[in-house]
């Protein structure tokens, strides 16, 4: 087999194996082959094949991987988080928060240790093909996909409604707003990684100083009477649960939007300067941040404006500045909070890239997505998926159906790879880690089961989005099952990752 391989990617491999192995330079890369046959439904293509697919490598340090976790969220803490107040009141909320901040937050320590172990740009699908097997790879790699896919579309339809209610291009359609933004943004990352991640960088820093702003605008109105200013309604309800622990559950996926797409980061893991000591930085670094604003946005704007208020506002930050009196500072939070959607916009294209640039070079999708041009970005991917981005916004005109989608979909994931880091704990303890979770396998147990409790809650919310998800998703694993799987490349980063698992456990 031949595939590119940075030399470090296989620094844990044992010196005593007693198998044959060619190691070849190639500048940055390594091309390796081993005495074997490729498995059935598999085949062993070229240096060539890879040289038309591969990443810029030492693109990207830890601190461009935080803000990228960062700006994946950022547009969450803005809006939509406050309809979970109207859900489950504001301790309902404060639960679904602290449930689904546990659930990110052991999740992200078991990704920032497998993306140290396997660093590839098809992180999440990589992990579960080691795992899991081919089919659990493929679940979760479209799982991923079909998540990376929808973001963009969703927060595009909020950039256009954003942008209409400043005033600004009020005679311009939505759909030509939404194609503008396709297109630079796209376009923008077609250029290189290293120029998109700043701009997305430079984008997030603008949406941070935003929310210093508005923290420090509100802080001073905040009450704790105005926590708990809704009416209970229905059995078992109360003042602090005013539509009881039904509205809590109606609440978690709205707990999700403050932390929904964090698990990303490793999709970057190819272009990492050094990826087992960057991908747990930048990502664990990334969760802690949104703990903290998540945090601040959720107490500050129901103390200061009310819970019954928040629940309700279609832009709660701006709305809650104007409603204690203080509309200047709305009007800048206002102006600078499109940065954070258009934060989330930016970064969810390039991660939905590069899912299905590592599908597609490994032969789970059409294998010409994952052709890289001169700046070794994955164009193709780019372009199909940004055409697919602007198809879903102008085709379902619903923000907040294609992000319950979404939600649904990062779900299936998440509990895909919680598996995976609580099976590769217990059959691999001696496979080297940059990083090792604390807790072990105990925390992305938890996680397991938070994050299938979370996919039961969307059928509560949105029952019409969660079905045509899986509806999707059953439709890629048909194409997997029937198609692809036959064709799969087995000298591909995240294959070979798991063929030298199984051909260490032969000679073991």
């Amino acid at each position: 087999m031949c595939a590119p391989r940075r030399v470090a990617d296989f620094d844990g491999d044992s010196p005593d194996v007693n198998t044959t192995r060619e190691v070849i330079d190639m500048s940055d890369t390594v091309c390796t082959t081993a005495a074997r046959t490729p498995a059935s439904g598999t085949s062993e293509e070229s240096a060539a094949y890879f040289e038309k697919r591969s990443l810029k490598q030492g693109s990207v340090n830890w601190v461009l991987l935080m803000g990228l976790g960062v700006a994946y969220v950022i547009s969450g803490d803005f809006s939509g988080w406050n309809y979970g107040i109207a859900q489950g009141g504001w301790l309902g909320m404060v639960i679904a928060f602290l449930v689904m901040g546990a659930m990110y937050l052991f999740m992200v320590l078991g990704l920032a240790e497998m993306s140290s172990a396997m660093p590839v740009a098809g992180a999440g699908y990589g992990f579960a093909r080691r795992a899991l097997g081919k089919t659990g790879g493929a679940l979760t790699g479209f799982a991923i996909l079909v998540e990376y896919a929808i973001c963009p579309a969703a927060i595009s339809t909020f950039i256009a409604d954003y942008v209409h209610a400043l005033g600004l291009f009020s005679e311009v359609p939505s759909a030509l707003i939404i194609a503008v933004f396709f297109a630079v943004f796209v376009g923008i990352h077609i250029l290189g990684v290293g120029e998109a991640l700043k701009v997305i960088f430079g984008i997030t820093f603008i949406a941070v100083v935003a929310l210093g702003v508005y923290v420090a605008g509100i802080a001073p109105h905040f009450s704790a009477a105005n926590l708990f200013d809704i009416a209970p309604e229905g059995a078992g309800s109360s003042v602090a649960l005013p539509h009881g622990i039904v509205g809590v559950l109606s609440a978690l996926p709205f707990g999700m939007w403050l932390f929904l797409a964090v698990e990303g980061v490793p999709l970057a893991a190819e272009e990492s300067s050094d990826p087992k000591r960057d991908m747990p930085r930048g990502i664990i670094g990334a969760m802690l941040l949104l703990l903290l604003t998540g945090s601040l946005v959720l107490v500050l704007t129901a103390g200061g404006a009310g819970a019954a208020f928040t629940g309700s506002a279609a832009a709660p930050l701006v709305d809650a500045l104007n409603a204690v009196g203080e509309p200047m500072l709305a009007t800048f939070v206002n102006y600078a909070g499109l940065a954070g959607l258009v934060a989330s916009f930016f970064s969810t294209i390039y991660s939905g890239s590069r899912q299905a640039f590592a599908l597609s070079r490994a032969g789970y999708l059409p294998k010409f997505l994952s052709v890289t041009g001169s700046r070794k970005t994955p164009h193709a991917s780019l372009l199909m998926l940004g055409i697919l981005g602007y198809a879903l916004a102008v085709g379902v005109g619903n923000g907040s159906i294609l992000l319950n989608m979404a939600v649904f979909s990062a779900c299936v994931s998440y509990a895909m790879m919680n598996l995976s880091h609580i099976l590769l704990r217990k059959n691999e303890p001696e496979m080297e880690r940059g990083f090792s979770a604390p807790g072990g396998s105990t925390t992305t147990v938890i996680s397991l089961v938070l994050s299938l409790v979370a996919m039961c809650s969307t059928f509560v919310v949105d029952v019409l989005a969660a079905v045509c998800t899986l509806g999707v998703l059953v439709v890629l694993m048909t194409y997997f099952a029937l198609y692809s799987r036959h064709y799969l490349v087995g000298n591909a980063p995240e294959e070979e990752f798991a063929a030298l698992q199984v051909a260490e456990a032969d000679l073991a």
